[in-house]
């Protein structure tokens, strides 16, 4: 069965961790506006930039998005 990335859960999870947007921004190295358009599901992450935000709210990789079958 396959999956698909639906949703990005970035804003909940950054509530759930006390977290703004720009703090994340400077800690990861992204830059604010890359970090809203995840949040409102303008752009996916890459892997590379998912590794690097799930490390930083220590979370998994797949709780960063909301994921279907089909």
């Amino acid at each position: 069965m396959a999956y698909t990335r639906g949703s990005c859960r970035l804003r909940l999870l950054l509530q759930m961790a006390g977290m703004r947007q720009a703090e994340l921004a400077r800690r990861t190295g992204y830059s604010r506006h890359q970090i809203s358009n995840w949040v409102n599901d303008r752009e996916k992450m890459s892997f590379d930039a998912a590794a690097t935000v799930a490390f930083t709210l220590d979370c998994h990789m797949e709780e960063l998005y909301e994921f279907h079958e089909g």
